[in-house]
């Protein structure tokens, strides 16, 4: 991004924040934003509103690239000259809290409504019983579906269940649509079926980690995503973006997918035939009116104990992760707020009220600082390919979670 005087695109830690400051003038945070999770426009706009109204405090905001944060941040954190607000993913919260070189802000909890925050992006943030990220905005997954073939089919709304999920993807693959497009490695949507079961990736017990896709609620989890995923054409050896998803529903002939609701612009761009045609619902859950569990995905926003200027810094956060700003970066981006009692700021948007809906069931990956490691490998997504294609569940389920033990171990 580039343009504002208020935005600095920045590539080495030799901008620091006490650096900036004046004798006399205020005090200069720096601010590391990842590029595109917000608009320049609306960075502008909260530079403007909270140095009107914080005289003491100037902001320098500077856009970070995502290749490469993770070393950055590590470095910038260990160093004694930091930024004092960084956004880092809300799984990688536990990573750079095991440096040591991140702010505890438990104490701040209340004074932020921590009660009201949404648990996929409050519980990341949380490591060893202390906050350290505080959730700044979430994202998850929905069901697109085509309305002209759910209508073709006879299927007058969303299914309310899991169990009518299956029947009304059963009767929309006929007559050359197939009724769900889900490909076999889509591991983040598995996830979410096993949290349904109630199961877990993998639990902390005793202070190890230890796999724990076979469980029986892990393997219901597992028969689920199997029986969706036999509804339709998906492969089973390989993700959600081989081939990107959206083009092969924009084909037409496609009656759903799982992704965010942002994929519906993706799939419009390939096929505008298709617009205003995609209609939304959370992914269905085991009981009526209640959406399924999900993975959240979003940003939590952290200080490091490197910043000189942390009670400052705290008030940066405060003002991004308060209603003001919240409602405004949800309509502006289309992101579910960080808290279950904003919803309303997203109901005038079907795709974003629907994920919103899923939201307040959402859940992390694991709490771990290995957990990246897992999934640089990913034996989740080996194991959900080799029970797609014939393979023993049970077996197949026991060497994935040895696998993750072993890495989350090392």
């Amino acid at each position: 991004m580039a343009g504002s005087a208020v935005l600095a695109a920045t590539a080495a830690l030799s901008a620091c924040s006490s650096a900036s400051d004046t004798a006399d003038g205020p005090e200069k945070l720096t601010v590391w934003i990842m590029k595109d999770s917000v608009t320049e426009d609306f960075l502008a706009r909260f530079t403007q509103d909270f140095e009107r109204q914080h005289k003491d405090i100037g902001l320098d905001i500077q856009i970070q690239e995502w290749d490469g944060i993770g070393e950055k941040i590590t470095a910038a954190l260990a160093s004694t000259d930091a930024p004092d607000v960084i956004e880092v993913g809300n799984t990688q919260v536990a990573q750079y809290a095991a440096s040591g070189g991140v702010k505890d802000l438990t104490g701040r909890k209340e004074d932020l409504a921590g009660a009201d925050w949404l648990p996929g992006l409050a519980e990341p943030g949380k490591v060893d019983g202390k906050q350290y990220g505080i959730p700044w905005y979430a994202a998850n997954r929905v069901v697109l579906y085509n309305k002209d073939l759910f209508a073709k089919a006879g299927i007058t709304g969303p299914p309310a269940t899991q169990e009518a999920w299956l029947a009304d993807t059963a009767k929309l693959n006929k007559g050359g649509t197939q009724g769900i497009y889900l490909p076999g490695q889509n591991w983040y949507t598995f996830a979410g079926f096993v949290w349904e079961e109630g199961g877990e990736l993998a639990v902390r017990s005793g202070g190890s980690w230890k796999g724990t896709l076979d469980t029986p609620e892990a393997l219901a989890g597992m028969d689920y995503y199997r029986r969706l995923q036999a509804l339709g054409k998906g492969p089973k050896d390989s993700d959600e973006a081989k081939p990107p998803q959206a083009e092969v529903f924009a084909k037409g002939d496609v009656a759903q997918i799982i992704s965010t609701p942002g994929g519906a612009k993706l799939v419009e761009e390939a096929n505008p035939a298709l617009a205003g045609k995609i209609g939304f619902f959370p992914v269905p859950g085991k009981t009526a009116g209640e959406p399924g569990a999900v993975f959240t995905g979003g940003s939590d926003l952290i200080v490091p104990e490197a910043s000189a200027h942390q009670d400052a810094a705290y008030r940066v956060i405060k003002a991004l992760t308060g209603d003001k700003w919240q409602t405004d970066m949800a309509k502006t981006m289309s992101y579910v707020p960080n808290r279950t009692t904003l919803a309303k700021a997203v109901e005038g948007s079907e795709g974003t009220a629907a994920m919103a809906a899923g939201a307040a069931r959402g859940r992390a990956t694991p709490n771990s600082p290995q957990w990246a490691a897992v999934e640089a490998t990913n034996p989740i997504k080996q194991y959900l390919t080799e029970v797609l294609t014939g393979g023993d569940p049970a077996k197949a389920a026991k060497d994935a979670s040895d696998s993750i033990t072993r890495t989350l171990g090392s």
